[in-house]
């Protein structure tokens, strides 16, 4: 178990994280980035005896890795956590954390400056305690749009085994859903809205998708779906079109998306979507999808993580996170974090003890698989 001084240690750095603005500016167009942060993340876990790397996982927007280098003989545990948060839209002091009842509140709080702190914590305790293997604490950027960050770190990294320190409710995670986004256009007519004889109507020429989408949505959502996941899902995002209430429009643009389950690949998405469009003219587009993630349960770092815990249990959760890319790239993979509320709205939070335990579990994962 950890002491006293490093659980006070751990709320003292996730509420000087929170102090640090990180907005996303793919998300927000003006958010700060992960320049200062990643500056701050470096230099501490420089000073803790970690060798640091900080590069660009893209123009602008840094990645930062930690190694505490072990003797050697030993496994390595890489511990990611993302940087970035969303915007901060209705939100009095998004930046001054402030503990109520046992919670931290703050903008990434719990989207994940906690988890964060936990692993740059335990990087330092491996550095201190000398392991045989290589603890690995990644802080990376651009998680809440494109992961770019991580599409980095893997390309560059290595690791026997790795934690998406991820919040989760301290659920051992095994699997979690993916998502395909999905662009669909109509096209019309333009003219004055008096004249049907040459107008023709982009928006209502949606209608059938629409339709479709709702259909298959409930099919999808009526079947046996994944035993930790439950079923793939489909909905409608964003709609827009038309110039005025009295002229016809001539072009429809639909965004939505596809969540998925493990089995149901980019391909089987394709065909549903296609499949609904027959016949109606509209053009169907996936710009960018995300896989779904599956691990193990017999993978050592979900068994090492479930001796620490005294439990065999496992779960998903509904959520895209990095360790799909984690896995994708051959790391054994699970994704693991602390007990949170109020994700991208108006008074985030982390509970400090359930962050107290992932801090202690990740040292104990890491003593084990490292040490």
């Amino acid at each position: 178990m950890g002491s006293e001084s490093s659980y006070d240690e751990l709320a003292s750095l996730t509420a000087r994280l929170v102090e640090i603005d990180s907005i996303n500016p793919d998300l927000i167009p003006g958010g700060a980035g992960e320049g200062e942060i990643a500056a701050f993340v470096a230099e501490w876990l420089r000073a803790a005896g970690l060798e640091v790397d900080l590069y660009e996982a893209a123009p602008g927007r840094p990645n930062v890795v930690g190694v505490a280098r072990g003797s050697g003989g030993g496994g390595s545990l890489l511990l990611n956590a993302h940087m970035d948060t969303v915007g901060v839209a209705g939100m009095e002091s998004p930046f001054a954390p402030a503990v109520r009842e046992g919670r931290l509140h703050g903008r990434g709080a719990g989207d994940m400056k906690g988890s964060l702190a936990a692993s740059m914590l335990v990087g330092a305790a491996a550095a201190r305690e000398g392991f045989r293997g290589d603890v690995i604490v990644a802080a990376v950027a651009d998680e809440e749009v494109g992961s770019v960050g991580t599409e980095a770190l893997v390309r560059r990294t290595k690791a026997g085994a790795a934690i998406v320190t991820e919040p989760t409710e301290e659920i051992v995670a095994i699997a979690h859903k993916g998502f395909v986004a999905f662009e669909v256009e109509t096209a019309g007519f333009a003219a004055h809205g008096s004249r049907p004889d040459l107008g023709i109507d982009a928006i209502a020429a949606m209608g059938p998708m629409l339709s479709g989408i709702a259909e298959l949505d409930a099919r999808l959502r009526s079947g046996d779906g994944h035993p930790l996941l439950g079923t793939g899902s489909l909905h409608a995002s964003v709609i827009e079109g038309g110039q005025e209430y009295s002229s016809y429009p001539a072009s429809c643009r639909l965004l939505g998306e596809r969540r998925t389950i493990p089995g149901e690949s980019l391909e089987h998405v394709r065909i549903e979507l296609e499949a609904l469009a027959a016949g109606t003219g509209a053009i169907v587009q996936l710009p960018f999808n995300r896989g779904p993630f599956e691990t193990s349960a017999d993978d050592a770092v979900v068994a090492a993580l479930h001796r620490h815990l005294g439990h065999t249990e496992v779960g998903g959760v509904p959520f895209w996170a990095d360790s799909a890319l984690m896995a994708e790239a051959g790391i054994p993979t699970v994704v693991f974090g602390p007990m949170v509320g109020g994700l991208h709205g108006v008074d985030e939070w982390v509970d400090l003890a359930s962050l107290e335990r992932c801090y202690d579990a990740y040292l104990a994962v890491a003593r084990e698989l490292c040490a």
